[in-house]
């Protein structure tokens, strides 16, 4: 291309004007500014630097939903674990909460009359699953009726009427017959009505004992279920369980009730522990480790694999906070910038990475400190959609 050449000397001189007005403008300001700041308070300067931002981005939550941004408050255990080691991790599997697991096992032979529920239901407690039925469950019903309309005349009978050791082998026996109901999962109200309803003989409705989900569902129309072999298992996954083998050396410091990172595909959540065996594996010689999760919003299945991180014992407390990669992006200079979500929107801060591995990152900011104080949430996933729509709007977290 040929270059251009002005034609007018007024309108370079012209310019030029502009630039050393511009210039004058500057040095006044920054002497004008200078003068003033020893009267000014180092936070009431944070302030007016604050109040010269632009306003902080709005979503909704529609649209926090659709750009697939997720964030956390800053004062969770998840993101504060102190002297956290993010250098050392081990492997972990989810595992089912055994205390809020129920195994449907029928202690006597039964048969699958009728099928209410389809596997991997949420059921809620009292729900019918099955109707069950079968011989020796009519035999169990008809004995238990018996039984107890037995102890029913020997208790009304007095005392001089009958011996104590027969009125107690009565009782036993109502006592016994009962608790083979108990076995077959029949509840205490449907046991007790079968005094007053006999024709309910030969049936039942197997209920739930618990919320939760049906994960094993091995039950058949018309199939005869062998005494003792599993039917159902039904799990509240509102909890879960964390099962890890370590070594000597990584349980060694490990106490109850101890807290620890565990991350899980592209989710982090904190943990705590509730048990180790304190006993080697004979071929691993690794210890068994247990640990609990929230998992309150179903995002996470037995099964699934995860990796753990602990305090480092004697390591360095820091204040700042752990993140995964998707929560840091650039800022305009290329510094790296977090954003931050309170009662205003969305705002980015400038952060320090001290550490960073396998996707989490220990950072620090003068910022952090006052955010957490405001209750202020972090962003913990989408951050790269916040970035593109801050450079849209020519935001700045600078002010420039």
């Amino acid at each position: 291309m040929k270059q251009i050449k002005s034609t007018s000397p007024w309108k370079i001189s012209g310019i030029t004007l502009a630039i050393l007005l511009s210039t004058m403008g500057l040095n006044a300001h920054a002497t004008a500014s200078s003068n003033g700041k020893a009267a000014e308070s180092q936070p009431a300067k944070a302030h007016a630097e604050e109040e010269s931002h632009d306003e902080a981005l709005q979503l909704t939550e529609q649209q926090m939903a659709l750009a697939g941004i997720r964030i956390q408050s800053l004062n969770s255990d998840t993101l504060n674990l102190n002297k956290l080691d993010i250098q050392h991790m081990a492997i972990a599997n989810l595992v089912v909460n055994r205390n809020q697991t129920a195994i449907i096992d029928p202690q006597l032979d039964v048969r699958v009359l009728e099928r209410h529920i389809v596997p991997g239901q949420e059921v809620k407690k009292g729900s019918v699953l099955l109707t069950l039925g079968g011989t020796e469950v009519a035999k169990a019903q008809a004995d238990y009726i018996n039984a107890a309309k037995e102890w029913d005349r020997v208790k009304r009978l007095s005392k001089s009427s009958i011996s104590e050791s027969q009125r107690q082998q009565t009782e036993v026996d109502a006592q016994l017959k009962k608790a083979i109901l108990l076995s077959i999962n029949m509840m205490p109200a449907q046991i007790a009505k079968l005094k007053t309803s006999p024709k309910l003989v030969g049936s039942f409705k197997l209920l739930s004992p618990i919320s939760g989900r049906i994960q094993q569902d091995t039950s058949m129309l018309g199939q005869i279920n062998k005494a003792t072999e599993p039917l159902l298992q039904l799990t509240d996954e509102s909890s879960l369980w964390v099962e890890a083998e370590l070594t000597p050396a990584q349980s060694k410091d490990l106490k109850i009730d101890g807290k620890a990172l565990i991350r899980v595909g592209d989710n982090i959540l904190g943990g705590i522990i509730i048990g180790r065996s304190h006993e080697l594996d004979k071929i691993t010689r690794t210890e068994k480790v247990l640990l609990s999760i929230d998992n309150s919003e179903h995002k996470l299945h037995a099964g699934q694999f995860a990796e753990l991180y602990f305090s480092a014992k004697g390591g360095k407390s820091s204040d700042g906070i752990v993140i995964p990669d998707a929560a840091l992006t650039r800022s305009s200079d290329g510094d790296w910038q977090v954003f931050l979500k309170d009662a205003d929107g969305f705002e980015a801060i400038e952060v320090e990475v001290i550490e960073s591995q396998r996707g989490l990152n220990l950072i620090s900011s003068p910022e952090l400190t006052y955010a957490r104080q405001e209750n202020a949430d972090v962003v913990v996933s989408g951050a790269f959609f916040l970035a593109s729509e801050q450079a849209k709007s020519g935001f700045d977290i600078h002010g420039h």
